[in-house]
């Protein structure tokens, strides 16, 4: 997201004892800040997926195929978009939309910007409460002595109920402030919790008795087609999908030659393919077809290393969340203004505070109810992978496809990128479609 790239660059800058950046200064930001803060916009929650998107693929060799296709339209998407961001002088995902393919076009950039913080801040709640589940039934176990599955139906030990009041007491007051500067006190903790998660995973693979890992072999029977492919590409994209936050990135570079550009974006790309890769790969050796939509949750209890993650990744999530409260809000909210300023409205300051309030309670209300009724956190990946095939394939596409038709570039090249353009859109469309479909069929199914 560009404010959380925003507040990146600022503790860069600070760090290293320079003056505070703003994206739209001069940029400074080196190599080494711009990898850094790709991966800590890529490496999230998406994390928790890959393990079962393994299962699904049809095993280890499918689902590394899978990804290293995906990976050809991820760089292209981080380079286009760097690309468009040169040409029109824009530093925001949705400014450039807009500047390059038209306002028709960046009117719909932002309506799907929304809707997938939305469905990533169903997603946070999700995860929560799966972490929730299986705190309540350490405590229990802790306290009581007995077993998890000995543990009392009560309303106060359903993790549901942990989840409102954690949403009443913590997530709503952190969400609602103008402001969120707690930002700048955690802004690591989210890729430490993926990379602690990632060692957890490969270490307690490789430290489990023999009887409690699962045998399975690099391709599974049954689940090779070319449909169970397909189906992991939502997780994929959701797991990879730095793409909004790229242009306040590029835009904040020292060096914003294309060629660097290009070495930025493949460097930090193949670093999220070997996290990734090896969450998957070692999660789905560990519990072959036993492995949950989210991996934590495959993990007995009591077992130390995976209740650290399990806390770190619940942390990370609860002081995330209100950022994406704060970029959804900001969105609805410029556009509320802006028509009641050219109304010639009076007390805009206290429209905004009152809007404000309303808008975060009423989004909070919303993810909440969808994320206590929602079996497994697949079923919200599916959809958000569908919307952030937007933001990887199709906007990024078009931008190239609006780019040629004015840049003085060779007849040939400008051909070609035209291809090129028209054939990511496609597979966005596709990809889309698909996800799209598959996520509405499953969760009707479960309703």
């Amino acid at each position: 997201m560009e404010e959380l790239a925003r507040e990146s660059i600022t503790l860069l800058a600070s760090s290293s004892a320079k003056p505070p950046l703003d994206v739209s200064a001069e940029p400074r930001l080196g190599s080494l800040g711009a990898i850094f803060i790709m991966l800590k916009s890529a490496l999230g929650a998406g994390l928790l997926n890959f393990p079962w998107a393994f299962e699904r693929a049809g095993g280890i060799r499918s689902a590394v195929t899978v990804e290293l296709v995906s990976l050809v339209f991820l760089i292209s998407g981080l380079i286009i978009l760097g690309y468009s961001s040169s040409i029109s002088g824009q530093c925001t995902y949705q400014a450039v939309v807009r500047h390059v393919c038209g306002p028709p076009i960046g009117q719909l950039c932002e309506i799907c910007f929304v809707f997938n913080l939305f469905m990533i801040g169903v997603a946070f709640l999700v995860i929560v409460d799966d972490q929730l589940e299986k705190l309540c039934g350490s405590l229990y176990e802790v306290l009581t002595g007995l077993p998890e599955s000995e543990m009392p139906y009560h309303f106060y030990t359903d993790q549901r109920f942990a989840l409102v009041l954690l949403c009443l007491f913590l997530i709503l007051p952190l969400s609602i402030p103008k402001e969120i500067s707690i930002q700048k006190y955690i802004s690591v903790l989210g890729t430490l919790a993926a990379t602690y998660m990632t060692v957890a995973i490969v270490v307690r693979y490789h430290t489990a008795p023999p009887v409690l890992v699962r045998i399975t072999p690099l391709r599974s029977t049954g689940m090779g087609s070319w449909a169970s492919m397909f189906s992991v590409i939502p997780t994929i994209c959701f797991g990879f999908q730095c793409h909004e936050a790229s242009i306040a990135i590029y835009s904040s570079m020292e060096n914003q030659r294309l060629s660097h550009w290009v070495f930025i974006s493949v460097v930090s790309m193949v670093i999220c393919l070997v996290i990734y890769s090896l969450t998957g790969v070692y999660g789905y050796l560990t519990f072959g077809k036993d492995v949950e939509a989210d991996v934590l949750m495959s993990y007995s209890g009591d077992d130390i290393l995976m209740l650290i993650a399990r806390l770190l990744f619940g942390i990370s999530i609860i002081t995330i969340y209100p950022i994406i409260v704060l970029l959804g809000r900001s969105v609805i909210q410029e556009p509320l203004l802006s028509w009641w300023r050219r109304c010639g409205g009076r007390g805009a300051p206290e429209l905004e505070n009152r809007s404000r309030y309303a808008l975060t309670v009423l989004w909070l209300i919303a993810t909440l109810v969808i994320a206590m009724f929602l079996p497994d956190i697949s079923k919200v990946i599916s959809v958000i992978g569908g919307i952030s095939a937007f933001f990887i394939f199709i906007f990024p596409g078009l931008c190239l496809v609006f780019a040629m038709q004015s840049e003085p570039v060779l007849w040939r090249t400008r051909v070609a990128l035209t291809v090129w353009g028209a054939v990511t859109v496609l597979c966005g469309a596709f990809i889309f479609g698909q996800s799209t479909t598959v996520a509405v069929m499953q969760i009707l199914g479960t309703i």
